[in-house]
């Protein structure tokens, strides 16, 4: 079998690459009758995410804070490795495989307010690469630094090109002074190659403080000078939702405020992982799934409870 061609190369050369994207942004047509008004379609395909505020309502956070809570309480019970913590604090920093080890958790993922928006954006069926709860506690939240996915997911878990898509929803509001996500408008039409080899099992330290992979200062500035800077904030209950090679990073929380997000990464099923682009094997099925790639069947809102 002939080796796939990679149209997107990082951490192989010697100097940072910055090339233009060669997928589309959004594989469906706008129509009247499309998740998104047109307005919303335009924007997401210009600035590569999209702000959604609201969606979800009162009652339905609560039984997600509730579930929340159960999982960053019941550590014994998670699946090995899944559990991340603050490298200083061991304050809880994320839950991975989130969807696999809560019925509610994937109940939601599974919601067309999410599924059914990402296979209207992806323009085909989808299954979930990666999902996580994202705890930043107030205080001792720390950082994630600049990086796309898309250049952490073709290098080390071999997904191939750009077609998959994150949508984190706000458990709780998102505040300028909380640490929120940045994202960079505009830059998902670029993408970066950095410099640097993979480490051998680089999840292991990345998952905490990410450094292989992450865009050198002079791309960034360029990136920014280009583009500029948005920073999202909104209730919780609201919808962010990004292109996998959209730039983006958030600073420390160091307000007394925690912030805490429900993340699924969502791929096209005819974009399933192929060996790793630049890593020597693939990261582990929880943080890149491989075997669970099971097509995510929508269920429309109103059709079964969020608690179900």
């Amino acid at each position: 079998m002939a080796e796939m061609q990679d149209l997107y190369p990082t951490r192989k050369g010697t100097e940072p690459d910055i090339r233009d994207r060669q997928d589309p942004v959004i594989y469906s047509r706008w129509s009247e009758d499309a998740p998104l008004t047109q307005e919303e379609y335009r924007s997401y395909e210009d600035k590569g995410f999209l702000f959604l505020p609201g969606l979800f309502k009162a009652d339905e956070l609560q039984i997600l804070l509730d579930e929340s809570k159960r999982l960053r309480t019941s550590k014994d019970a998670l699946e090995d490795e899944t559990l991340i913590t603050e490298p200083n604090s061991g304050d809880v920093r994320s839950i991975f495989a989130l969807h696999r080890q809560s019925a509610i958790m994937y109940r939601l993922a599974s919601d067309e307010r999410l599924a059914g928006l990402a296979r209207f954006l992806l323009g085909d069926d989808v299954y979930i690469h990666q999902s996580r709860l994202n705890f930043k506690p107030g205080f001792r939240g720390k950082e994630f630094y600049w990086h796309s996915d898309f250049e952490t997911w073709h290098a080390e878990d071999g997904m191939p090109r750009m077609r998959a898509l994150s949508m984190s929803l706000l458990l709780t509001d998102n505040e300028p002074h909380n640490g929120p996500l940045m994202l960079m408008p505009g830059s998902h039409k670029r993408f970066v190659g950095t410099v640097g080899e993979t480490p051998e099992d680089n999840y292991k330290s990345s998952l905490k403080v990410q450094e292989t992979g992450t865009p050198d200062d002079e791309s960034l500035t360029r990136l920014y000078d280009d583009f500029g800077l948005e920073t999202p904030t909104g209730p919780a209950g609201s919808l962010l939702i990004f292109d996998c090679n959209t730039m983006h990073g958030s600073a420390s929380n160091i307000s007394p405020m925690a912030r805490s997000n429900a993340f699924f990464v969502f791929n096209a099923v005819s974009n399933k992982l192929v060996a790793p682009f630049s890593a020597g094997t693939p990261r582990p099925e929880f943080v890149g799934a491989r075997k669970h790639v099971d097509t995510v069947e929508v269920i429309e809102r109103n059709a079964k409870p969020l608690a179900a």
